[in-house]
């Protein structure tokens, strides 16, 4: 496959917003709570930054926290109003951030932070949380030590380059913030052979590629489905890892 610009695929996701929110997996509350408890006194004031279609916004808001959502893509924003009607969602950048000072407890990103520009949205994400708050970046990943999931991932990049490791995130510094932690929970998502296709096909590198291309590595991966005995006979588990990053403000 071709390799897109990264801001080109960064702003590729409001084209496939309806299936983003159908078929990309939702995070663990244990995640979430962790997250959580690495800030002083008991966090209320949650910002979901990136927030995309509100797959995290849904697990913050079950806690009853008061959230507030911010998301730069329109299409990606209108679907987290329809399934998080309850929560604020506003337009805004990780790098320029719709909040005054202060004014959070905890900072949150779902599948995101790696699209930021580190520097300067830590800069903002120090400014809106209050001293001793959090900043939370979260992501799903299919769990590559189980033998076919590692299979199916390594045809699914199609000879492309691994994404950003988060063991390589976590060495991002900011003298706002304490060194990143970092912890794993395991999880799952029920899915079939269609719907894992069209939770693949709300990746940004999907999403880019020429038609023919798509179509080709989606065809791919289909007949591995079909012949692979554990996802060939209807609904299976795919096996995730979640993977949390924490960070303190000073």
């Amino acid at each position: 496959m071709s390799d897109p610009t990264r801001a080109q695929r960064a702003s590729s996701f409001g084209r496939r917003a309806a299936e983003y929110a159908q078929h990309r997996p939702d995070y663990p509350r244990e995640a979430i709570e962790w997250g959580l408890s690495g800030a002083s006194g008991t966090p209320r004031r949650v910002l979901d930054l990136g927030a995309g279609t509100g797959k995290l916004t849904v697990g913050l808001a079950a806690l009853g926290l008061d959230v507030t959502a911010v998301e730069p893509d329109p299409e990606m924003r209108a679907e987290l109003e329809r399934v998080v009607p309850s929560v604020p969602a506003l337009a805004g950048e990780a790098e320029r951030i719709p909040l005054p000072g202060g004014s959070v407890d905890a900072v949150f990103v779902g599948q995101a932070f790696h699209w930021f520009d580190a520097p300067v949205a830590l800069t903002e994400i120090g400014r809106v949380l209050r001293p001793d708050g959090v900043c939370v970046p979260m992501w799903n990943y299919e769990d590559e030590s189980v033998p076919w999931v590692a299979e199916f991932t390594a045809l699914a990049r199609d000879g492309a380059r691994r994404p950003a490791s988060v063991e390589d995130l976590r060495e991002v510094t900011h003298p706002e913030f304490e060194p990143f932690e970092i912890a794993r929970f395991r999880h799952a998502q029920r899915r079939t052979a269609d719907s894992l296709l069209e939770t693949m096909a709300t990746y940004s590198k999907v999403i880019v590629a020429a038609p023919e291309e798509s179509a080709a590595l989606l065809g791919r991966l289909r007949q591995f489905l079909s012949e692979n005995p554990d996802t060939a006979n209807g609904e299976f588990a795919l096996p995730l890892i979640t993977t949390a990053l924490r960070t303190r403000r000073r």
